[in-house]
């Protein structure tokens, strides 16, 4: 008998007297991070079709990174343009610590909010 086969385009290692298919996992190497751990606690639970799509199809891991880049470059451009629209300069931080501690916090948080409902919970 052959070590390996190949039929049907999927190769086959021969273990014992049976053939198995000798299948390899896609790599991914970019982390999920928050966002994507977050996104896939949402799919689990309420869209476990789609859940288990991706993991069934290898593709889980690279959608949540996906996910996680998108809402992480979302989240610093709305920061930003949040900064920009309520004038929290470096002058105001050089003038009043705590008032742009303040400010900045509070950008952030409502940041947060629109991502998670734009991207995180959809």
């Amino acid at each position: 008998m052959k070590e390996r086969i190949t039929e049907n385009g999927i190769d086959y290692v021969l273990v014992g007297d049976y053939y198995i298919p000798d299948l390899k996992l896609p790599e991914e190497n970019r982390p999920i991070g928050r966002w994507g751990r977050m996104h896939r606690d949402y799919i689990k639970e309420h869209k476990p079709f789609l859940y288990d799509d991706l993991v069934l199809t290898c593709q889980l891991w690279t959608y949540l990174a996906d996910i996680n880049e998108q809402a992480q470059s979302r989240l610093e451009l709305i920061i930003e343009q949040m900064k920009k629209a309520e004038s929290v300069t470096e002058e105001l931080k050089r003038d009043n610590q705590w008032e742009w501690v303040r400010r900045t916090n509070s950008i952030r948080n409502r940041a947060e909010e629109i991502v998670l409902n734009e991207l995180i919970y959809k």
